[in-house]
């Protein structure tokens, strides 16, 4: 009998039975004075007047009037890189106490993003409130004795000046408390190991001394890793070798591309719980088993603002127009696209993720991710979403019977001097790629109606390559970006993907 598993579970229900339901539009209030508050006496505080913002009556309102949208780009260059210069509070009182390193899914260099102390218990605040909302997933009590895997960047984080620099999910497995690090795996030893390849090569060497009961990672290096402890113990899957794995914990991208081939490593089903772990903050995390959605962490230190999808809103670098119009939690809609503005104890203001999301439950402030604002393909306007995008895949997956989790689109100029969509496809499949193109065209049709209409204007037509997937995973190594955080270009402009084609062949 799991006697201490049974401890653990009565007290993760217990703290669940006393919890209560809270409600997002007081909470956003709320996390909004405070970091008003918090801030006031900063440089850019003082810049955007938030003591005059205090004494307004509509605070969210006035808040939005008087601070501007910003970018990674537009924050950094104005605010930012005067931490690097030995300032102090800048957009948040005193100075980081990490940077996190994020190349996210475009070039080469590192983004450097503030994360503060304040951000690093915001983000325990909401895993802790992932890990009391497993009480309503009905796992056995032994599932609360097992192992936890976490696949993430390098724990080994640099120093450099008065700060430690690293990527989000390496700063925050450095962070864990003492308590569960008997549970975390692979151990601060092999975690610390830089390099992908030879940390995997020894998760995979330890992997049966290890009682894993769940999974947490970025779904493609997830597989990656699985397919490794598999081909090293020359066994069929991978409950073979961690027979009683009963969770997976997605994050950062939408699971359902990855799922078929997911679950072909598989001896046996798992529970999904998607989680939204950013550079920025901890988004959201799923609370319960009955939707296929995440809640917002309204509570934890992040102010949420959501700007309509539309792409007359969008600039061709990707960042906000000033007149693009936001809106609070209170006013948002259904199923409607809305571009993800944040702002945050670690000095993100009005910041845009380059996410966007839409709401599945208003009252219980639950969302999807819906895609990228630089992944919205939009050359001749066919208003492509990477949801739609994701839809196609499955539909090609279902039609042929095969497993597509990586692919790449660009809207290019041919030597007709007309547009096509060319598609790369990751996957085995043996097929005529004309066919898999009309294939495609056919089903983009009928979902999207701008992009039917495209297709009788500018959009010339489709075309379809397939390659092994794993061009994609050596794409993202060249691009030193395998592993961690790192998400594949789901669109390229048309420089990138000259680089990509040239790369590939």
């Amino acid at each position: 009998m799991a006697i201490l598993g049974n401890i653990i579970k009565g007290v993760i229900n217990l703290t669940d039975t006393f919890s209560f339901e809270s409600n997002p539009i007081e909470n956003q209030e709320k996390v909004l004075k405070n970091l008003l508050e918090t801030a006031k006496n900063t440089k850019f505080g003082e810049k955007y007047h938030f003591k005059t913002i205090l004494l307004s009556d509509d605070l969210q309102e006035s808040f939005a009037d008087e601070v501007p949208y910003f970018d990674y780009n537009k924050i950094n260059k104005k605010w930012w890189s005067k931490l690097h210069k030995g300032k102090t509070d800048v957009t948040w009182p005193g100075t980081p106490s990490y940077f996190a390193l994020s190349s996210g899914t475009t070039g080469k260099k590192s983004k450097r993003i503030p994360v503060t102390d304040e951000m690093i218990d915001a983000i325990k605040s909401s895993g802790i409130k992932q890990v009391t909302s497993l009480s309503n997933f009905d796992l056995p009590a032994d599932f609360f004795e097992k192992e936890i895997m976490m696949l993430g960047s390098s724990t080994d984080l640099k120093e450099k000046n008065d700060h430690l620099e690293g990527e989000i999910s390496g700063i925050s497995a450095s962070n864990i408390p003492f308590w569960f690090k008997g549970y975390y795996k692979p151990g601060e030893e092999i975690a610390k190991i830089d390099d992908w390849d030879e940390r995997v090569a020894n998760i995979a060497e330890n992997a049966k001394t290890w009682d894993i009961g769940a999974l947490s990672g970025i779904p493609a290096w997830i597989e990656l890793m699985m397919k490794e402890v598999i081909k090293y113990h020359n066994v069929e899957n991978i409950h073979e070798v961690w027979p009683n794995l009963q969770v997976y914990t997605s994050g950062g991208v939408a699971f359902s591309p990855y799922e078929k081939s997911f679950n072909a490593l598989l001896g046996k089903p798992v529970t999904v719980i998607d989680t939204y772990l950013a550079s920025e903050g901890y988004i959201a995390t799923q609370i319960r088993p009955d939707a296929n959605a995440m809640q917002l962490n309204t509570e934890n230190g992040i102010y949420f603002e959501f700007v309509p999808m539309n792409p007359d809103y969008i600039k061709e670098d990707g960042s906000l127009k000033k007149s693009a119009p936001a809106i609070s939690i209170k006013d948002v809609e259904l199923d409607q696209d809305y571009i993800l503005i944040i702002s945050t104890v670690s000095g993100a203001w009005r910041y845009l993720i380059g996410d966007t999301i839409a709401f599945t439950d208003i009252e219980k402030a639950e969302i999807k991710i819906t895609g990228r604002t630089k992944f919205f393909l939009n050359t001749v306007g066919s208003q492509l979403s990477v949801n739609k995008m994701d839809d196609a895949m499955k539909h090609l997956e279902e039609t042929y019977n095969t497993e597509i989790t990586e692919y790449t689109i660009c809207a290019k100029r041919f030597e007709d001097g007309e547009f096509y969509h060319s598609w790369y496809l990751g996957t085995d499949l043996n097929a005529d790629e004309n066919e898999v193109a009309d294939t495609l065209d056919t089903f983009l049709k009928d979902a999207n109606k701008n992009y039917k209409v495209a297709r009788s204007k500018a959009l010339k037509g489709v075309k379809v390559k397939i390659i092994p997937q794993e061009k994609f995973y050596e794409w993202s190594d060249k691009n030193k970006k395998k592993g961690g955080q790192v998400k594949m270009e789901r669109v390229m402009k048309e420089d990138k993907f000259a680089e990509w084609e040239e790369f590939v062949n």
